[in-house]
């Protein structure tokens, strides 16, 4: 007690004592100085307040503390959630709990979209707890993007219902999902009033069986639709059309039921809300949740130096940095943008512990998990737990652990590479400093455009407020099939435009013609035998999902993994990644959708190598811009892995490489185009520079612009070159979903904002010949792909051509 006195007290020795002992940093100096000291010193000045062009950390932004805002319902609540709250300590509600809860008893449609950990969920909670209490027939679905966020909610109603006498005997809570036993849910669906589950769960086991579902949907009065800003993309296009059909089941049933939303901050909630619904929502976004101080810190690793371009890779600056604040006591968590990332940085890091711990005897390696998608429930649930309970110390996750889930109190996140938003980028780094105390996060930068622009403009990205969410409730593909669904579940009618849009009568003909519908007395009526919402994947564009076996374990099932990334993930003779150790493929089955895996030690892991080929299919739109035509419409896009690199453990340079031969997927699609007029080619070209070198960068630096202007992930959309659609060369960005989902529609709209932003990109970089950091990596053209050298590879685009190039787009002479 005496020792904590002083280290509060005092003041510069405070640090060298805390630092001595080990003890977790309090404050965010504290996190300043644990950063400075994994600086390369020999490299740049050590001053972390100034630091120079050679040191890694490039900019520390210090956000202040913030008070909580409070207020006082129009009416007080019942005396019974009074004592529940003051019972956990709440004595008063957050102003924007306040606000949502008097705008649900008006029963309004209600959005909240605040920051993460600002109590949104107790804003949705009380009105539904409220009406329970003053309504024992009531009923409340929730619905919630993942499984586990449905049992961490559980979790949250099962202490309200320990603590409160009013609501034990009145709260029936459960989870209905594909891990839920037969018996619970016939419980559930005769006696429950608080139904937990997720989208997936409602489209193919409740809508299409709303029958035994009749006195959930007669009693129907809320609906829960939590981490609204993940409903975005093809994800978010599925689950609008859902939630249509979940409306126009319940008004069948005589109840119309009222929707309460929670989202991460967002630009666009009201409008995210209005699609996802189909009805106007009133949106609560002013945060009265306290925040204590946080350190926001930008990390970026050096060059790697000599002739070798790039960078060192992030993902050994990332395990420096975890390593780090795992010892110092720091529970953390680093975020990765792919699962091969994760099982990087997860090896990476507990060799480093296991080697330090065998010197040190602290046992840190066991106090350190991977967690991404593809591993079993039973592990996720075990990781979960162990990280809620303080057993873990270091999480090395995808963003499979972006969402709310309570894992207790989090000190710092690594994020490795910026996240495709910015909103997704304030929502991990919010996983950090979930209490009032200092907390920090930390930006490790990728080698490639936007990551290295942000590095040199901090500025910019502490300017931005988040991006707007996408999404298209009338994709034609999605809305299809959507209609398809409600057809078997109830007949549509002329009434049901309404609900799905100006598109619906004209598919809905189109599915009568092929044979799918059949009209009689001016309804029309599902006419196959098979259940159309079975054969509808809500989060992919295939629904087949491959299984890993172990073979060594009697073929003992080891992860699952979708089939359109089965191919690029679990190849023959590739190198599988599971909690860090290598695992060898030694067969991918295609009939049965098995992949067969042994454990193998080695030290590289690899990459698939892909050939995209595209052919226009019918030119929608066209527009002039600069001296290129701009053009937007559908288009054929078919892919194949066509061969491997193995990279080498701790490095960035590819050892080796192998062809392959796999079958090629299809995919019917939407793109936009740039195609440069010859007089612009021409002036690239006396300047003894290749065009075509100008769109290979353009190329790559389309595919990591849009993202940030369409809030969409970077593996959504694809890139490429192509002269037998149009005659000429050109390039076509697509949608990666059948039908497209907007993104291409929207770069077609907003070019000449894209192509700016490009010129920004790369006259800002201060390389000269060109980088990963400006033009990006090599193009892989598809039309030479029997020259391509599997042995060597392409140079990196010419800058001085792609900056030719862009003058010219942009009238710049």
């Amino acid at each position: 007690m005496i020792h904590d006195a002083r280290l509060r007290s005092k003041g510069s020795g405070t640090l060298f004592e805390r630092e001595r002992s080990g003890a977790a940093p309090q404050t965010v100096g504290e996190y300043e100085a644990l950063l400075a000291g994994l600086l390369t010193r020999e490299r740049g000045r050590r001053d972390v307040h100034g630091m120079g062009p050679r040191n890694e950390l490039v900019h520390l932004e210090r956000l202040p503390a913030r008070d909580a805002a409070y207020a006082e319902l129009r009416e007080p609540l019942p005396e019974a959630l009074q004592r529940l709250l003051e019972a956990q300590e709440i004595h008063r509600l957050y102003s924007h709990q306040a606000r949502a809860i008097d705008l649900a008893r008006d029963g309004a449609h209600v959005a909240v979209a605040t920051g993460t950990a600002s109590g949104k969920s107790l804003a949705y909670h009380l009105p539904i707890l409220e009406r329970l209490l003053l309504d024992r027939e009531a009923i409340a679905l929730y619905l919630f993007p993942t499984k586990a966020l449905a049992q961490d909610q559980l979790r949250g109603l099962e202490r309200f219902r320990e603590i409160s006498a009013a609501l034990r005997p009145l709260l029936r809570a459960g989870t209905y999902d594909g891990d839920t036993p037969p018996s619970a849910r016939r419980r559930l669906r005769e006696e429950g009033n608080a139904l937990l589950t997720n989208p997936d769960m409602l489209h193919q086991g409740i809508l299409p069986y709303h029958a035994r579902w009749s006195r959930v949907f007669s009693n129907l009065r809320y609906v829960v639709v939590d981490e609204m800003h993940t409903y975005r993309g093809i994800f978010g296009s599925h689950v609008a059309n859902v939630l249509r059909r979940l409306r126009r089941v319940a008004r069948h049933y005589g109840a119309d039921p009222q929707f309460l939303l929670s989202s991460a901050t967002i630009r666009n909630p009201g409008e995210q809300a209005a699609l996802l619904t189909g009805d106007e929502v009133r949106v609560v976004d002013e945060d009265g949740a306290p925040r204590g101080p946080k350190l926001f810190a930008f990390w970026n690793p050096l060059p790697r130096g000599g002739d070798t371009p790039g960078r060192t890779s992030a993902s050994v600056e990332a395990e420096r940095i975890l390593v780090a604040l795992m010892r110092r006591d720091v529970q953390t968590i680093a975020f990765t943008k792919s699962r091969v990332a994760a099982e990087l940085i997860y090896r990476y890091t507990r060799e480093r512990l296991e080697h330090e711990g065998r010197r040190d005897g602290d046992g840190l390696a066991d106090r350190l998990a991977p967690y991404r998608g593809g591993y079993l429930p039973e592990e996720r649930r075990a990781i979960e737990r162990r990280l809620f309970d303080g057993a873990l110390r270091g999480v090395v996750a995808t963003n499979a652990l972006e969402l709310g889930i309570d894992v207790g109190t989090l000190d710092a996140a690594v994020l490795v590479g910026f996240p495709n938003t910015i909103a997704s980028t304030w929502q991990q780094a919010g996983r950090a400093g979930r209490t009032q105390g200092a907390s920090m996060a930390v930006v490790v930068a990728y080698d490639d455009p936007v990551d290295q622009y942000l590095m040199r403009h901090p500025e910019y990205f502490f300017a931005q407020s988040p991006e707007s969410a996408v999404l298209d409730p009338e994709n034609p593909y999605v809305l299809a099939s959507h209609l398809a669904c409600a057809a078997y579940e109830i007949p549509l009618s002329a009434e049901d435009e309404t609900l799905f849009g100006a598109r619906a009568p004209r598919l809905a003909a189109l599915l009568e013609e092929e044979g799918t519908l059949t009209s009689l007395d001016g309804r029309r009526y599902w006419a196959q035998p098979d259940y159309p919402a079975g054969k509808v994947n809500l989060r992919t564009i295939g629904d087949d999902t491959y299984t890993i076996l172990d073979v060594k374990r009697e073929n003992a099932v080891l992860a699952t993994v979708d089939a359109i990334s089965a191919l690029e993930l679990v190849y023959p003779e590739a190198i599988y990644l599971h909690e860090g150790n290598t695992f060898f493929v030694r067969e991918l089955d295609l009939e049965q959708k098995l992949a067969y895996v042994e454990p193998r030690e080695v030290d590289y892991y690899t990459q698939p190598v892909l050939d995209t080929r595209l052919k226009l299919l019918e030119a929608r739109e066209t527009k002039r811009y600069g001296e290129a035509e701009i053009g937007f419409g559908a288009a054929d896009v078919n892919w194949a892995t066509v061969a491997m690199k193995k990279i080498q453990f701790r490095s960035l340079d590819a050892i080796g490489y192998h062809p392959l031969e796999l079958p090629r997927l299809n995919l019917d699609t939407v793109a936009f185009w740039i195609r440069p007029d010859e007089a612009a080619r021409t002036a690239v070209r006396v300047r003894g520079l290749n065009p075509i070198e100008g769109l290979s960068g353009l190329r790559n630096l389309m595919i990591t612009i849009l993202p940030l202007h369409v809030m969409c992930d970077r593996p959504d959309l694809g890139g490429i070159l192509n002269s037998s659609n149009l005659g000429e060369q050109a390039l076509f960005v697509y949608d990666r979903y059948p039908g497209g989902l907007g993104y291409a529609e929207r770069g077609y709209a907003i070019v000449g904002e894209l192509l700016g932003a490009a010129m920004a990109l790369v006259e800002d970089c201060p390389c000269e010949m060109g980088c990963p950091s400006c033009v990006g990596m090599p193009v892989l053209r598809p039309a030479q792909q029997q020259d391509y050298d599997l042995s060597g590879g392409w140079p990196i685009p010419s800058k001085a051509a792609t900056t030719m190039l862009l003058r010219r787009l942009l009238g710049r002479g």
